[in-house]
C-alpha cells in the first residue's frame, strides 16, 4: 500500500471512529468499542490519535445529551438524579458505562451543574475506558 492510499484509510478510519463515538455517547444506541478496536488493529500507529479523538467524539456525545438535559422542564421525573445531585459532575466518571451513563449525562445538565466540570469528568472516564481498550488490544 502506497503511503497515500495508507493516509487516507488511516483518516478515513479516524473520522469513522470519532462520528461512531460521538452517536455512540448520544441516547442513540450503538459502540464505539468494535470501531477502536478495528481501526487500531488496522493502523497501530494510530493509537494516540484514535484514542483522543474517540474520547473526544464519546465526550461531545454526551455533552449532547447534557444539554438535553437543561431543555427539559424542572417538573420532569429523571432517572438517578438522586446519585448526581449526591455525588455532582464527578459521577460523570461513569458517564461511559452503557445505558446508565447517558441517564447521568441528561440528569446532569437537568441539574444545571457546571458544564465545564461536567466535560471534564466525561472525558477523563471515557479516555480510562478507550485506553483500558486500546492498552488490551496494542
Amino acid at each position: 500500500m502506497d503511503t497515500l492510499t495508507q493516509y487516507l484509510t488511516g483518516d478515513i478510519s479516524l473520522w469513522g471512529l470519532f462520528i461512531s463515538s460521538f452517536l455512540a455517547a448520544t441516547l442513540l444506541p450503538g459502540g464505539s468499542e468494535a470501531v477502536l478496536i478495528g481501526v487500531l488493529k488496522l493502523h497501530p500507529e494510530l493509537f494516540w490519535p484514535a484514542l483522543l479523538l474517540g474520547t473526544l467524539g464519546n465526550t461531545l456525545g454526551g455533552m449532547v445529551s447534557f444539554g438535553m438535559g437543561r431543555l427539559l422542564p424542572q417538573n420532569h421525573q429523571l432517572k438517578h438524579v438522586e446519585k448526581v445531585q449526591r455525588y455532582g459532575t464527578p459521577v460523570l466518571l461513569l458517564a461511559w458505562v452503557p445505558l446508565v451513563g447517558d441517564a447521568l449525562c441528561v440528569a446532569a445538565g437537568w441539574l444545571r451543574l457546571n458544564p465545564w466540570y461536567a466535560a471534564l469528568f466525561m472525558a477523563l472516564g471515557k479516555f480510562a475506558r478507550y485506553w483500558v481498550i486500546a492498552a488490551a488490544i496494542a
